[in-house]
């Protein structure tokens, strides 16, 4: 089963506190709280920061691979 963007965001950020990782991002702690309990979608403007900061491809956080061969 594919992993929800809050769980990849969650693993990502590993022993890292939220705090930590929402201040480097430039984002609120609830926000990013919001976004690993899956119950918000982040703007293409923090997307893109959060891939950066992960150092992860944009694709790979927030859409979903279509793993059928045509």
């Amino acid at each position: 089963m594919a992993q929800t963007i809050g769980q990849k965001l969650s693993s990502l950020r590993g022993d890292r506190s939220q705090r930590e990782v929402a201040e480097a991002i430039g984002i609120s702690v609830s926000a990013l709280s919001m976004y690993e309990l899956d119950q918000r979608i982040p703007r293409d403007e923090i997307k893109v920061r959060i891939s950066n900061f992960y150092q992860t491809p944009i694709g790979d956080l927030f859409f979903a691979h279509d793993t059928h061969e045509m």
